[in-house]
């Protein structure tokens, strides 16, 4: 019986192993001098150790006071009292608690968390949360945290909180600039986050209140939403109010919609869309139109300059190496661009170009397919343009290629077939008009020992067009074919140089003068004026020139760095054997065809002619961070000075730059009118850089003494937010006169409430 007993009570005393363990542990522990830590096993394999100055245990409930500290795995607790169990990983702090994940810090008066789901609430909450940005030139981006104050605060895992009565800045707490004031917040670290019947304070003050805001929170994560709002004012438009909506679906594809209210105008719509969908596919399309209801005229009548414009993008490589591309542009009117278009530069752009292509390069062979349009605008009233268009045409070229190893002799070939078609207001072909052509060429390159290169490049070409003009002018259906030999001899002599440096200096200079000549001759095109202008290559003419110029060259290099360029000159000018070009020049008109505008882009023959203009071309680039051009050209016929053209451009530090150009063309009745332009462009910074940003830019007419457009944009941005002011003016003409008035209020990692989109400039 006393067996029995003795075994029945040592069978009742058994203790489970772990509860053992957490014993034994805790005796150790407990009886150190000074701070209490013990080591508590978790469900999760991971130990809770917990340090303060005092401990106590009650079952499996572990009580410590003062300076408590407690940690599980990433997690940190700090506080006055804790209370833990043991059993259920529960956790409850009170007095000055401190919960540090990772970058995440909380700081609240009491908080309830359960270390095995990593979960758990905060009371009267201020916290701060790292996140991640990405650098983008559009967002004025900060590093400061992400800041709040709350009631309550959720915590639903790593990267979830839910915050109750809250406000939320990335400012300093302390003294916030702007703040987000919300009864519900839910932010996932790393993706977005969300407000719910939130206002936006600047200086305590209430500006704004939305619904529903979302902005994202991650290093590479895109919301979807609306944008903020932008405002603005101008004195053609109005009252400029408008939003947008930002849609990503997926990582590789996004749109933006926009509309604006103009209360003097009507409306206008905005779209882009941009896809990814492989790193060698992308896809962009921009629209841009306004509804117009017009301004009222002198009579009271209204004149409506409404329109659309709208541009794809598209680029992909397919298989077997071909490659297709489309630009496509198209413009209802130029009076549109001229009345709505953003920027002067943007405005006085007259052509609208679109070109389809899709080619294939293999074993020195190039496959090309290819759609073609080009439309140019001349007035607006009435509306006139020159349509061109080469839709379809097939091309197959080679390269220069050696048949014969040790003979230099190069040969190349070139064939095409296309239909072609021009539209004006005086001439209209039919849709298509056939042109077939094939042109084998031959390159003879020679080097008459070290001094002399000579390059001899000859071909025969052979042109078919299914339609032509009569003799007086007008469209025939009668084809012509044109049967043409050219030459070109590339002659180079030597080259002439020094290097110099002086007194002990270890710069060294170089001073080359480099001549060359060039030699053309084009027969057979006979019938020049039959010929319909559709592209370069129908304007082809009888030529016989010889080009000669003079290039003087100035490098400078320090010690044992590269040598620079610091400046050239070039002196060139063409002298024509046959000055009619085979009948090509109209005496008392405006000529202009290759062999003429390949010396400088401005109309000089008005007449037969012997010699081109001498052009003249300096640039001074004594560093990297200033450049000067100019241009001149001496008529030797007319025995002036044509044209002149200045071109600065000066950077001396990272964030400055300004930039010059000036050019003048001397009148003439037959070739264009005077014009004498300046334009500049001096700025500091950028819209979204941290401190004082300006830019400021005009565009003046000299010679009718009038402003065509002026820019001044001044911004300035702290650690968290930013404003920015802007003044537009732009003048053109009967069609436009405007001026705009732009204000933004920039909100770091967010974007910006205005109509201040983005940095925009007059050039």
């Amino acid at each position: 019986m006393l067996r029995k007993s003795l075994r029945r009570r040592r069978a009742g005393a058994r203790v489970p192993l772990g509860v053992a363990l957490l014993c034994l542990t805790w005796l150790a522990t407990a009886a150190t001098a000074g701070a209490q830590r013990v080591r508590v096993p978790g469900r999760q394999g991971k130990l809770v150790e917990i340090e303060a100055d005092q401990q106590t245990r009650r079952g499996e409930v572990f009580v410590a006071d003062g300076n408590v500290d407690i940690h599980y795995g990433d997690v940190r607790i700090r506080a006055d009292h804790v209370e833990y169990d043991a059993k259920t990983s529960e956790a409850f702090a009170r007095g000055h608690v401190q919960f540090d994940y990772l970058n995440h810090h909380v700081e609240a008066e009491e908080a309830h968390y359960n270390a095995d789901r990593d979960t758990g609430t905060f009371r009267k909450v201020h916290g701060a949360l790292k996140i991640e940005r990405k650098p983008n030139a559009a967002v004025l981006v900060t590093e400061n945290p992400f800041s709040f104050e709350a009631e309550l605060v959720e915590r639903r895992g790593a990267d979830e909180y839910i915050l109750h009565t809250a406000r939320v800045t990335v400012c300093d707490p302390a003294h916030p600039k702007w703040e987000f004031y919300t009864p519900r917040a839910h932010i996932r670290v790393g993706k977005k986050a969300v407000l719910v019947n939130a206002n936006f304070r600047l200086l305590r003050v209430p500006l704004i209140w939305v619904p529903y805001a979302t902005t994202p929170a991650g290093k590479n994560v895109r919301q979807s939403g609306f944008l903020l709002p932008d405002i603005g004012t101008s004195s053609r438009k109005g009252f400029i109010l408008g939003d947008a909506y930002y849609w990503a679906p997926t990582s590789w594809m996004d749109a933006t919609l926009s509309a604006q209210l103009l209360s003097r105008r009507g409306s206008s719509e905005r779209e882009e869309f941009r896809a990814k969908p492989s790193d060698n596919s992308s896809v962009f399309y921009n629209y841009f139109g306004v509804v117009d209801r017009g301004l009222k005229d002198a009579n009271g009548v209204r004149q409506p300059q409404g329109g659309h414009q709208q541009t794809l993008e598209a680029s992909t490589l397919l298989p077997d190496g071909w490659r297709a591309v489309a630009d496509v542009n198209q413009l209802s009117s130029l009076t549109f661009r001229l009345a709505f278009a953003d920027t002067f530069g943007e405005a006085v752009n007259s052509e609208v170009r679109s070109s389809l292509f899709l080619s294939n390069n293999f074993r020195g062979f190039s496959l090309n397919f290819a759609a073609l349009n080009d439309k140019s605008f001349l007035t607006i009233q009435p509306e006139t343009s020159v349509v061109l268009r080469t839709a379809p045409e097939a091309r197959l070229s080679s390269v220069e290629q050696a048949p014969w190893r040790n003979l230099p002799l190069y040969l190349s070939f070139s064939a095409s077939v296309g239909a072609l078609h021009r539209d004006d207001q005086n001439l209209d072909t039919p849709t298509t008009v056939q042109r077939t052509e094939f042109a084998p060429a031959f390159t003879i390159p020679l080097h008459l020992g070290p001094w002399l290169g000579l390059t001899a490049t000859g071909a025969f070409r052979s042109t078919r067009f299914g339609a032509s003009l009569d003799s007086t002018g007008a469209l025939s259906e009668e084809a012509i074919v044109r049967n043409t030999g050219e030459f070109t001899l590339e002659v180079r002599p030597p080259s002439l140089e020094k290097v110099f440096s002086f007194g002990k200096s270890d710069t060294k200079w170089k001073h080359t003068i480099e001549p060359e000549i060039t030699y053309h001759y084009v027969t057979g095109v006979n019938d020049f004026q039959r010929f319909i202008r559709f592209d370069e290559d129908s304007t082809l003419t009888d030529t016989n020139e010889v080009e000669y110029s003079i290039t003087q060259r100035l490098f400078r290099k320090d010690g044992e760095g590269e040598a620079m360029e610091v400046v050239s000159w070039s002196v060139a000018q063409k002298r024509y054997f046959d000055p009619t070009f085979g009948g090509a020049i109209v005496p008392g008109a405006r000529n202009v065809f290759p062999a003429l505008d390949s010396m400088t882009p401005f109309a000089f023959a008005d007449t037969v002619r012997s010699t081109s203009p001498v052009v003249s071309d300096v640039k001074l680039m004594p560093e990297a961070k200033y450049d000067v051009q100019q241009i001149l050209e001496y008529d030797s016929a007319r025995k002036k000075l044509t044209a002149i053209g200045t071109l600065a451009n000066v950077k001396p530090y990272r964030k400055f730059f300004a930039t010059v150009a000036h050019f003048r063309v001397s009148e003439d009745p037959v070739l264009q009118p005077i014009s004498n332009q300046v334009r500049a462009l001096v700025g500091y910074g950028d819209i979204n850089r941290q401190g004082l940003n300006a830019e400021f830019g005009v565009s003046y007419d000299i010679t009718r003494d009038f402003m065509q457009s002026q820019l001044a944009q001044v911004s300035y941005n702290g650690g968290c937010c930013g404003i920015a002011f802007e003044y537009r003016h732009i003048a053109l003409g009967t069609v436009r006169t405007e001026n705009q008035f732009r204000v933004a209020f920039v909100i770091a990692n967010i974007g910006t409430f205005g109509n201040i989109r983005r940095q925009e400039t007059i050039f």
